[in-house]
Order: structure tokens, then C-alpha cells, then sequence
């Protein structure tokens, strides 16, 4: 089959798959191209590494393109720099967090017409004409930092515009939720300088990912709003700290910070958040045996054979939309809908998406949801896009950085 016809019965498939999932309304596809929609977390960089594929075109094996971004109505979409714990301890988080850097770097110079870097809120409406997709910069796990407090500067000038500061286990700045170690009993003394270095460069604090005392000392420390990047609510998911709790929600909140509501099942689903902590433990458990059988000099157990086996045995559970809404309908009530936004975890979940939301091109389907239970389109703008932009701007003149 030639290529044209094999690129245009995918783009057929696309659609087909959206129109046959999604409950988008006119009203809702209209407001997602008139906001300004800004997600928080997609993993697109991490993808490019493992296998580059060109996101200036349609890319139906990934859940972050060009053309869907525009059919979706996304403006700002933060690419994930993410590194392992396992690359931290490889001493290799570094180099990767630069190259996923590169990586975007190269796909705007690829498509100039297409994508532009963000670098800061007030350069959005300039940027965003001619239907050009922003592309800024998160970090997602403290690791390429190691201890040294000046590579803080150093990727505040590649961009990097907020950073989480652990991911799925403990590191040099911070206790993980994942983590069953604690081993600094929240931010460790190197973390705290972190958090104020942060705010002097204007690099927001994502506080997703950190135990419950992590959350709190950083909410405290920080002299300008944080954020959760891309966290639920763990009201819906008992017992799993990974999710935000009220109390700690209400505290970001306080100091007009935001939650960014995340998609993926495994943080809006009960049973997908028990199998996902239960999976962290156990592959921390083979990480504490595999260090063992290092020094020991015998054999590593095999880390993929066991990723293969747990994806067989715990498939993640068939989820509705109505999660995500749920998730968005409770934090607008507990915490106002000034203090919500979006961090959908694009390209991170492994498809483990819900129906509806599998692609940057379903904004509009949860947008309607919201519209049909109440929310007005000034309210849903904020929640958008407009929540975030106000706390980027914040920190951003909370700096000793001039503005850009």
C-alpha cells in the first residue's frame, strides 16, 4: 500500500476512534480553540529517546502530535524531562535530562512553523498566533541536579521551567510517596536549598510524586505558589499518598497554588491505585535485592521480564471519563476553581487512559463533560489554562530573573 494511503486511512482511524468515544459538543470544540489550554505534563521527550518518531505529523502510536494538539485546541503543552531513579543511581540523569532537551529543541527547529519554546507566561499570546503549539519545559524528578545546587541555573537556562522534585523513590532532595524509605522525613537539608534557589531562578515547585511531609515543608518553604503538575485526589483512592489529600490540597491552594488533575487510571481508578503502589514497592524491592546481588557478585534479577509479567497479571481496569470529571467536580469544591488545572500525563501511562481522553485531541470531550454538569465557560477557561499562567507568572516575578 502506498505511504500517502497508509498515512491517510490512520488519519481515518483517528478520527473514527475519536467520533466513536468522544461527546464533544460544538459549544465544547469552540471553547477549547478559544482558551488557552495549557497541560502540564506530557512525556513526549522520554518517547523521542526510546523511539524517535516525527510529532510535527499525525502520530497515532503516541498520544502527543501537532496536528492533534490543534484539533484538541492545546496552545502550551510541557514536555516532561524525565529521568529514573535508576539513572540517578547510574549517575546518567544528567546527560538524559540534556538530551530529551535536545530532542525538543529539535523538533521545533524541524517544524518552526508548527512549534515554538516557552520560556515564560507573558510570551504566550505572541507565540501562540498562527496556530503554533508552545512547547515548554518541566522536569520531572530533581535527579539531573545531583548535588549540585548550580545546575539549577544551568537548566533555567535550557528552559526548564518547573521541576518535581522526586519521582519514584527518595533522592538527594526528597522523600518519594512511593518510597518506603524516608529517610529525610520530608525535604532533606540539600531540598530545602532547592526550593529557595528555585524561587530566586523563578523555576516553579512541583511538589507531585513527594510524600506527604515533602508536600507540606515545600508548600512552607516556597516564598511563591507551588504546584502539583499532574496529581489526583486521594479522597477517591484511600491510602494512596501519591494522590494529594485535602488537607495538603487545601494548603497549595492557600498560598495560590494549583492542582493540575491528572488522567491516567492509575491515579483516578481505586483498584489502579492500589496495583500501581503495589508495583513501586515490589520494584523497590528488586532494586534493595538487585544492589544486594551487585555487591554479592551474582546474578541481577531481570527488571523487564518482571515490568512484562505484573502488565499481564494487573491490566489496568476499564475507566469512564466521569473519573476525571469526578476528580475535577471535588477539588472545584474543596479548593475553588481558581486552583485547578490540567496535567493529563500524556505519552506516560502506557495508554492506561480513560474512555475518552486518549489523545491530545480529546480536551474538548472533558470540557463538554464540565459544561453539562454546570461549569461556565469563564470558569472553565481558568481551569484550562488560565490557573496555571496566572501561578507561572507569580513566580516568575517572585525572581531575581528579569522578565523575557
Amino acid at each position: 500500500m502506498p505511504v500517502r494511503h497508509v498515512a491517510a486511512l490512520a488519519l481515518l482511524l483517528v478520527m473514527e476512534n475519536a467520533l466513536a468515544a468522544a461527546p464533544a459538543t460544538t459549544a465544547a470544540t469552540r471553547l477549547a480553540q478559544d482558551a488557552v489550554i495549557v497541560d502540564t505534563h506530557i512525556d513526549a521527550p522520554t518517547e523521542l529517546l526510546a523511539e524517535w518518531q516525527d510529532l510535527g505529523e499525525l502520530t497515532p502510536n503516541r498520544e502527543f502530535d501537532y496536528p492533534r494538539a490543534r484539533q484538541g485546541g492545546l496552545d502550551v503543552a510541557f514536555m516532561s524531562i524525565y529521568t529514573s531513579p535508576q539513572e540517578d543511581q547510574l549517575g546518567t540523569a544528567r546527560a538524559i535530562a540534556h538530551r530529551q532537551i535536545d530532542a525538543v529543541e529539535a523538533m521545533v527547529g524541524r517544524h518552526p512553523g508548527k512549534f515554538a519554546l516557552l520560556a515564560s507566561p507573558g510570551d504566550v499570546e505572541r507565540l501562540r498566533a498562527d496556530n503554533h503549539v508552545l512547547l515548554a519545559l518541566g522536569m520531572e524528578n530533581g535527579a539531573p541536579l545531583g548535588d549540585d545546587l548550580a545546575q539549577l541555573a544551568k537548566f533555567h537556562a535550557r528552559g526548564v521551567r518547573y521541576i518535581t522534585l522526586a519521582h519514584s523513590a527518595s533522592n538527594r532532595i526528597s522523600d518519594s510517596s512511593y518510597d518506603r524509605n524516608r529517610q529525610w522525613q520530608g525535604l532533606s537539608p540539600f531540598g530545602k536549598q532547592v526550593v529557595a534557589e528555585m524561587n530566586r531562578l523563578g523555576i516553579m515547585v512541583d511538589v507531585s510524586h513527594l510524600s506527604d511531609a515533602a508536600v507540606k515543608q515545600a508548600v512552607e518553604l516556597s516564598s511563591v505558589p507551588v504546584i502539583a503538575s499532574h496529581s489526583g485526589f486521594r479522597h477517591f483512592t484511600p491510602g494512596f499518598e501519591r494522590n494529594l489529600s485535602d488537607e495538603l490540597a487545601k494548603a497549595i491552594a492557600a498560598r495560590g497554588g494549583v492542582v493540575q488533575i491528572t488522567f491516567g487510571i492509575g491515579f483516578v481508578n481505586r483498584k489502579a491505585a492500589d496495583d500501581l503502589q503495589a508495583y513501586f514497592s515490589a520494584e523497590a524491592a528488586i532494586d534493595e535485592r538487585n544492589a544486594a546481588a551487585r555487591a554479592a557478585g551474582k546474578p541481577l534479577e531481570d527488571k523487564d521480564a518482571f515490568d512484562k509479567e505484573w502488565k499481564r497479571t494487573h491490566p489496568a481496569p476499564a475507566t469512564p471519563i466521569e473519573a476525571v470529571l469526578d476528580q475535577v467536580d471535588y477539588a472545584a469544591k474543596l479548593i475553588g476553581i481558581d486552583h485547578v488545572g490540567l496535567g493529563s500525563d500524556f505519552d506516560g501511562v502506557s495508554g492506561n487512559l480513560p474512555a475518552g481522553l486518549h489523545s491530545v485531541a480529546d480536551y474538548p470531550n472533558l470540557i463538554a463533560g464540565l459544561q453539562a454538569r454546570g461549569y461556565k465557560d469563564d470558569d472553565l477557561k481558568k481551569f484550562l489554562g488560565g490557573n496555571l499562567l496566572r501561578v507561572w507568572a507569580a513566580v516568575e516575578a517572585g525572581s531575581e530573573q528579569p522578565n523575557r
